[in-house]
């Protein structure tokens, strides 16, 4: 007999009742170290008083009026991330699928209000993850995740990424984006290069393409930037964030430039609960936090001396580690033995992780970790590192 809550996920048997900075408690006494943060989206971990108290002080005023009214801490957060970054212009909604999924009819839709109805074609990369909606499994492109789902949305072409060549060759009469991810996330954690990324914006501007970029995971401070992007010093003309934006609570976003923003006039693109003033304020409270003075300084400081640590555990450990990827606070180790091996030994040593594509284990703790916490994480990674260089030398015996 099927249970009540619909068995579509493999849930670990760990059940939790608080938290505490990068810390996790279970029911039944055991404290975790996490560095999976709720798939990269505690950004300032659990039990954070500041996001908790204004949370808290919201939910007794109002929590919910829909978009049939002005809402003032939408219109707030919009306008502080429009002064934050590239964007002229913000949508809020509920995830980031819901973000994905607004800004691919964004895309579209500039094309058809600008008279060329026929580029609809969004050219993406091969390992992306973009969400679970029709249109987003499509721009993904696994065909894991799109089997026995009918056929599939038109309009997504994949090429390798960090391959020009391939990009400049996708492009047809019908092409009117291109959708990437600076780091790819569940695709294992792999980055565009800087210069990649530079060529792209070039690319586009040659062809009159948009530059749609998915930073869901990656931004919101993820890698020591606001967004990701601004590691290759330029502006995408539109992007989509959720995750760590409202520090846990459900809240996405696109934000857009101006010439691409403007076409979703009423009637064409709309959500119920998106922007709502409890959700709005959530993503306040973890701006506040984001663009206090130094704290992205601190995400990168504390992001090398996680790299750091890894790659000496990668040196001692060779039969279990190959490979550092990622930047900031999203970082992934790609292993040489099953990573969800190595991911259940983390779990057994204390520490929560999340694995990914190409056999990857990803690190993305709470962007308010601290040092001491890394040192821990990476103590506990030595050790379960060990037990399984043990057992791998005894089974070969």
């Amino acid at each position: 007999m099927i249970s009540a809550l619909l068995p579509n996920y493999n849930r670990a048997d760990l059940a939790f009742e608080r938290g505490e900075g990068a810390w996790l408690w279970t029911t039944d006494g055991r404290r975790f170290l996490d560095f999976g943060s709720g798939i990269a989206t505690a950004s300032l971990g659990h039990g954070n008083k500041h996001l908790a108290d204004a949370i808290s002080a919201q939910a007794h005023k109002v929590m919910h009026v829909s978009n049939l009214y002005r809402i003032p801490q939408a219109e707030q957060l919009a306008a502080r991330l429009v002064d934050a970054t590239f964007a002229d212009t913000v949508f809020f909604c509920n995830s980031g699928a819901e973000a994905n999924e607004g800004m691919i009819k964004m895309v579209r839709k500039t094309m058809a209000s600008t008279g060329k109805p026929e580029k609809y074609g969004i050219i993406c990369f091969e390992g992306a993850f973009h969400g679970r909606t029709l249109a987003t499994l499509a721009a993904t492109g696994n065909s894991h995740y799109l089997e026995g789902f009918g056929p599939k949305v038109e309009g997504f072409k994949h090429v390798p990424l960090n391959n020009m060549n391939a990009v400049r060759d996708a492009i047809d009469g019908n092409t009117a984006a291109v959708m990437v991810e600076p780091v790819q996330g569940e695709g294992g954690m792999r980055s565009a290069d800087i210069q990649f990324m530079r060529d792209l914006r070039a690319m586009c501007d040659e062809f009159g393409l948009i530059m749609a970029l998915d930073e869901v995971q990656c931004g919101m401070g993820r890698t020591g930037k606001l967004f990701a992007h601004e590691w290759a010093g330029i502006e995408p003309d539109v992007i989509s964030a959720a995750k760590g934006i409202g520090g846990g609570f459900p809240l996405g976003a696109v934000l857009a430039k101006e010439w691409v923003g403007k076409h979703l006039v009423p009637g064409t693109h709309g959500t119920t609960y998106g922007g709502n003033p409890l959700a709005c304020t959530a993503g306040n409270a973890v701006l506040d936090v984001l663009m206090a003075p130094g704290f992205l300084d601190g995400v990168i400081t504390k992001g090398e001396l996680l790299k750091a640590g890894v790659e000496k555990l990668i040196a001692e450990f060779p039969g279990i580690f190959a490979e550092s990827r990622g930047r900031g606070l999203m970082q992934g180790i790609k292993c040489v033995i099953p990573a969800g091996q190595v991911q259940v030994a983390f779990t057994g040593a204390g520490l929560m992780t999340v694995t990914a594509g190409e056999n990857v284990v990803r690190l993305v703790p709470p962007l308010v970790t601290t040092e001491a916490d890394i040192a821990e994480a990476l103590g506990m990674m030595r050790r379960a590192a060990s037990d399984l260089a043990t057992a791998s030398k005894a089974a070969a015996q």
